[in-house]
């Protein structure tokens, strides 16, 4: 009976073209919400997505405005390679989740070898299931952005960023899958996202003719250094790196030779014979010993660590473990030394005594190296160090000092004198690309990047956020503090769906790079999903878009005249509606391409950010499985 009711009104909807809107007279309002990956079938996760703005939709036609509410396919990018290549290796829980979860009819799972297919199956099968939603959709501007005409606007937006000196090549590291060879941004991990990349700082402690790096966010704290950490359990490895010889973890031999040219692996070492050793402090000459400790990764980093127990809270609760631990003490015969190693005091900072670290543990009552609220010691203590720390006085030339500015200055001074270099290595783990490899961090050369570190284009585009109303007003806060801390973007790739750099077309663009400004795609979609994509030349795009004048447009006059009053008509984009794990890549990335792209005129007026629908506590994922399909629900409960 309610399916009969639905069928016949969406019908009537569809036949009187009710949500097809163009210009006229009335004030218009453009919306539009993040277009999905199509890479599995629609859950309820998607639902709650799109029924947001499709309620605000329909609620400001009732106030009597000309509303459009377009939707597109964002099918670009690597993913759907990585899904196509499992089922052509016939790898049973794929099998198993396209046929049980996304609920693919059998005799068509051998067709989702080809990645095209892929996204042509899903984006189909959302169409049909917002259609059964009742979606007060303008299906007229529908598109995928493999589309030619959409890759001809694509190959427009790139050039114009680089004809402005924001695109360059160079040396930069990059999320990396080594399956796949190629870079990967959040849309084309299974785990991840969201994850950043820190810079650390490989400090280098002799120990006879071998070298134990440490990586450190604080080299500044090598002054205070009382021992180095090795995990027993873990597995280490001697490396050669340029005629040196290190000391590392196997974990981290895979991540580094991604980074350091020709590392290779001379022996395996048990560390057990490295603890109750000594190694020489490569700033103050000091003869440090090693320990045991059990909080030492081995997947971060180089799985050596320097222990400065005064301001690092784990290497604090570390060291009072092992000393009050008689039994590990008297396994590596360390009888003679432990009681000798206490905090060093290398910053000052307000509100904290001589060991901050101690301070904090106490604070959060942690108990010992395991407890997980050690992750949130550092955290805190890291931050207030680094905006209000200053290095104690009786530190030699760094006394005085805020603990920012010595910091760059110390590591500065330790690479030059060959006494450290520079890593990379993911924030948290894992990262796992949708492959299913577990991913890296690479340093990439002849890579194309985007500027977002230039100081004006930044400045710009934070005047394009201080024009918008963001809803809810705390994000802003989120927005600033992203502007301001992206880097440079790795913004092509060797494997996938999408568009050739014009320029040089062994790239791919990236899937986010390709979908920052397609809002106003939407305007003249209508248009040119009829049109030779042929005909779409940057000159085109120019005129319409920007009207700059050319002889080199192939579209006749009155045709372009229309395309262009259309988009002058719904152009800025009013609200843009997205989810908050958007916040530091896509929606600030709109940002930054409309600052740079488009006249102020034309800079979007406002975006909501809201939270994610989660299904027993964790974040519903069409690539994992944990979802409920949006056709069921509406089978059993109606749309």
């Amino acid at each position: 009976m309610t399916e009969n009711i639905e069928k016949k009104w969406q019908k009537k909807w569809e036949n009187d073209k009710l949500f097809e809107s163009d210009p006229n007279d009335k004030e218009k309002l453009f919306l539009t919400v993040a277009f999905p990956y199509p890479s599995g079938a629609m859950h309820i996760g998607h639902g709650r997505t799109y029924t947001v703005p499709d309620v605000y939709a329909r609620f400001k036609r009732m106030e009597g405005y000309n509303v459009l509410f377009p939707m597109a396919w964002h099918v670009t990018g690597a993913p759907v390679i990585g899904i196509a290549e499992r089922v052509r290796r016939k790898d049973p829980w794929t099998l198993d989740l396209y046929e049980n979860v996304h609920k693919v009819p059998k005799e068509e799972l051998p067709n989702l070898a080809d990645p095209e297919y892929i996204v042509r199956y899903f984006s189909s099968e959302y169409n049909e299931v917002m259609h059964d939603m009742g979606y007060s959709i303008d299906w007229r501007r529908e598109f995928r952005t493999i589309d030619p005409t959409y890759k001809k606007f694509v190959e427009w937006q790139i050039s114009k960023l680089k004809d402005k000196g924001l695109i360059i090549k160079g040396e930069h590291p990059v999320k990396y899958c080594p399956r796949d060879k190629n870079p990967v941004g959040d849309h084309d991990l299974l785990e991840g996202e969201g994850v950043g990349v820190n810079e650390l700082t490989l400090l280098k402690f002799k120990m006879d003719d071998k070298i134990l790096v440490t990586a450190t966010l604080r080299p500044e704290t090598i002054i205070g250094a009382t021992n180095i950490w090795l995990n027993p359990d873990i597995e280490y490895i001697e490396v050669d790196a340029e005629g040196e010889h290190w000391i590392i973890t196997k974990e981290a031999h895979h991540n580094l030779k991604h980074q350091i040219k020709d590392l290779n692996i001379i022996r395996e070492v048990d560390p057990n014979d490295l603890i109750g050793g000594f190694v020489e402090n490569p700033f103050t000459g000091d003869k440090l010993p090693i320990f045991p400790a059990s909080f030492v990764s081995g997947s971060y980093g180089s799985g050596v660590v320097f222990s400065e127990p005064a301001d690092a809270p784990a290497d604090y609760i570390a060291l009072q473990d092992l000393k009050n631990n008689k039994e590990l003490i008297a396994k590596y015969h360390l009888e003679d030394i432990i009681d000798d190693v206490n905090p060093i005091n290398v910053c000052s900072v307000k509100g904290y005594g001589e060991i901050p670290a101690a301070e904090i543990i106490e604070k959060l009552g942690i108990k010992d190296q395991n407890d997980p609220k050690l992750h949130d010691a550092t955290n805190e203590l890291y931050k207030v160090e680094h905006r209000k720390g200053i290095i104690s006085e009786h530190i030699p030339e760094y006394g005085g000092k805020k603990v920012a500015i010595a910091r760059e200055e110390f590591k500065a001074d330790m690479i030059d004198k060959n006494m450290a270099t520079t890593m990379y290595d993911f924030a948290e783990r894992p990262v796992i690309c949708r492959c299913g490899e577990d991913c890296v961090v690479k340093i990439m050369d002849n890579q194309w990047f985007l500027k977002y570190s230039d100081e004006e284009w930044t400045a710009k585009t934070h005047e394009v956020l201080n024009g918008e109303t963001i809803i809810p007003k705390e994000v802003k806060n989120n927005f600033e503090y992203y502007i301001d801390w992206l880097d440079d973007w790795a913004c092509s790739r060797n494997v996938g769906l999408g568009t050739r750099l014009p320029w040089d077309n062994q790239w791919l663009i990236e899937p986010l790079t390709d979908s920052t400004i397609y809002m106003s795609y939407y305007t003249i979609a209508k248009y040119l999903r009829n049109m030779n994509a042929d005909d779409l030349n940057p000159a085109f795009f120019d005129k319409v878009l920007l009207d700059i004048d050319s002889d080199d447009v192939k579209v006749d006059d009155e045709t372009v005249k229309e395309i262009q009053d259309e988009f002058n008509y719904w152009y800025p984009l009013d609200w843009r509606l997205s989810a908050k794990d958007l916040v530091g890549n896509h929606l600030s990335f709109l940002m930054f391409h409309h600052s740079a792209i488009y006249p102020k005129e034309k800079w979007p007026r406002g975006t909501v950010v809201f939270g994610m629908g989660l299904l027993e506590g964790n974040k519903m994922s069409s690539s994992k499985g944990n979802v409920i399909l949006l056709k069921d629900a509406i089978e059993q409960y109606s749309a």
